[in-house]
Parts: C-alpha cells; sequence; structure tokens
C-alpha cells in the first residue's frame, strides 16, 4: 500500500491527511494555525506529522513521506519559506525543521501549486496535460501545469496570477500596486461592488439589503450567491462582472500559457455558471485568434479544500515533480 501524508497550513488551520495513491484521504487531522508565533507553527505541524505517521505504521507504511503547502513563496528546491503574507515567516528553512523534528523526507510547496497538482491528477485537470488553477477567494491565487509539470520559474515563485495587472492605476491592492487582477476577480471585489450598490441607495438592491439588514459592512459574498440563485438581477450582475474579470483574465493566460483546461476553485466557484457563463463569454471575446484555435474548457473544481492536502502528498510521493 502507498501512502503519504499531505499537509496543509493556512492562516487558520493546519490541515492534515494520509493520502492514498488514488487521491483519497484515508484519515485527516487538524490543528489551529498560531499564526504569529513560527516555532508554534513548526511544532504543531510536527504534532500532525506524528500523528499520521503512526496510523500509517499501523498500516504496513514504515516511512510515509509528507509534503507541505504554504500559503508563502517557496524556493526553487522546495525547502526554503521566503515569504509568507499571512504566517511569521521570512527565510524559514522549515523542511530542515521538520525532517529533522519527524525523521520523515519533507517537501515543501506553495499552497496554490499544490491545489493545482492535486486538481491536475484527481480532479478538474486529470484528463489533460496542460492546465492552468484560479482559485476565486480573498484574492486570486493560481497554479500552472505545463507538459504535466509544475511551472515554479526561475525563482520559485511563478503563477501568482492574481498580481497580473489589468487595469493601469486601478483599485489599490493589498501587495501594494495597483489594478491587479485579484482586485477585480476575487470574493473581495464582488463584497466591495455589492456594498457599494447597497450603500449607493439603489432601488435594485432592495433584496441584498434586506440580506444585510441595512447595513452594507455586515454583507457577505454568500448573501450575494444566495440572492442570485434566487433570480435576484441586482445579485446576477454582480456575479456577471465578476465572471466577465475571470474570462478576460484568463484569456490573457491563454495568451501565454495555451492550457488546455481553466480549473475554477475558490469560494466563488460554488456559484458555478452564476460566474463561468459570464467567464466564458468574455474569454471568448478577448482571446487572441479565438474562432481559429482550439479553445480551453471551463471546469469547476472537484477537490475542494482537499486539494492542497492530496495534492501536497501527491507531490511527496513523486519527489516534488
Amino acid at each position: 500500500m502507498t501512502l503519504s501524508i499531505g499537509i496543509d497550513i493556512g492562516g487558520t488551520k493546519i490541515a492534515g491527511g494520509l493520502v492514498d495513491s488514488g487521491g483519497t484521504i484515508v484519515r485527516r487531522a487538524r490543528r489551529d494555525t498560531p499564526a504569529q508565533e513560527p516555532d508554534a507553527i513548526v511544532a504543531a505541524t510536527v504534532e500532525l506529522i506524528d500523528e499520521l505517521g503512526a496510523v500509517a505504521r499501523a498500516e504496513g507504511v514504515e516511512a510515509p513521506k509528507v509534503g507541505v503547502a504554504c500559503a508563502g513563496y517557496i524556493d526553487k528546491q522546495g525547502a526554503n519559506v521566503l515569504f509568507a503574507p499571512n504566517i511569521a515567516w521570512r527565510h524559514e528553512p522549515l523542511r530542515a525543521r521538520l525532517e529533522e523534528a519527524t525523521g520523515h523526507a519533507v517537501v515543501i510547496e506553495n499552497d496554490a501549486n499544490a491545489a493545482a497538482y492535486g486538481e491536475f491528477l484527481h480532479g478538474g485537470g486529470a484528463d489533460v496535460d496542460d492546465m492552468v488553477m484560479v482559485t476565486l477567494g480573498t484574492g486570486v491565487g493560481g497554479g500552472i501545469v505545463l507538459d504535466g509539470e509544475l511551472m515554479r520559474g526561475s525563482h520559485g515563485i511563478a503563477a501568482e496570477i492574481g498580481h497580473m495587472r489589468v487595469v493601469p492605476g486601478g483599485h489599490l491592492c493589498g501587495c501594494g500596486n495597483r489594478g491587479c487582477f485579484e482586485v477585480y476577480a476575487s470574493g473581495s471585489a464582488l463584497v466591495r461592488e455589492a456594498r457599494e450598490l447597497v450603500a449607493s441607495g439603489a432601488t435594485e438592491a432592495a433584496r441584498l439589503r434586506e440580506a444585510c439588514a441595512g447595513d452594507p459592512e455586515a454583507l457577505r459574498g454568500a448573501h450575494v450567491t444566495a440572492a442570485a440563485q434566487e433570480g435576484d438581477a441586482a445579485a446576477l450582475a454582480l456575479l456577471s462582472k465578476i465572471g466577465r474579470w475571470v474570462g478576460e483574465g484568463c484569456a490573457s493566460l491563454a495568451a501565454v500559457l495555451d492550457p488546455a483546461v481553466f480549473v475554477i476553485g475558490g469560494g466563488l466557484a460554488e456559484a458555478g455558471d452564476l460566474v463561468l457563463e459570464s467567464a466564458r463569454i468574455h474569454f471568448a471575446d478577448e482571446l487572441t485568434g479565438g474562432g481559429h484555435r482550439p479553445s480551453p474548457r471551463f471546469v469547476v473544481a472537484q477537490l475542494g479544500n482537499d486539494a492542497g492536502v492530496i495534492g501536497a502528498a501527491a507531490l511527496a510521493e513523486r519527489g516534488r515533480a
């Protein structure tokens, strides 16, 4: 039996799983993330590896390999976390620390890359060699697989697609630049636009105003999606606008990368065709040479929040392919 350990370290929780070769999580474990205490994060991760390693040994696998997905910049060697925006890590030698503490072989990967690899092997991209994963959450993340290999770039930090500039001089992004893709195509963008509509007093925002009891700051993306699913015209228009930005951004990516499929994940993917129908239309309008070339498909990610754990485990088993 082949079993590997996948760990996904996020800003609020550390998720772990013992994963078989088919991408099935056979045992789960988790810890809260002490985000401002780097040593405590390492300690909590070691606890998870030890817990899942004991389960593996009971199944006859003495030393399962370990893959760790982190929300941050990972160096080319998969050894050090160069920078993590939501965790207090700067040039953290994470692989060495975990290997020393656990005795397991460990690989480190960016969380979006790990999720993309999980979807490539066992999810929405399992039938192709070339795919781009676009995660629409608080921001926009991404992972790129070309010819069956993760694209990491010369320094290990490629595929930060949320920070492509799509509107010169546009809205300020958390990265410090203006006009980034994620400022227009993310869940945060949806909430910003919806709150502005409610605050304007527009009559068409009546359903959204009801959802937040008249307080724009209480409005959430889930409120907008729920209203759209009920047929509310304003909510439908807001999601369609997000879809427009997704489609236009993906058209730029397709001009460079030529993937066979875009796998759309993250919280906004739960809206399904309420976002993707618009994305497909605007993608077709903007794709260079459209009508004279094969066009990639848009599909919803299949692995949900498990993608990072599954992808990290698979990368560990393959030696961070």
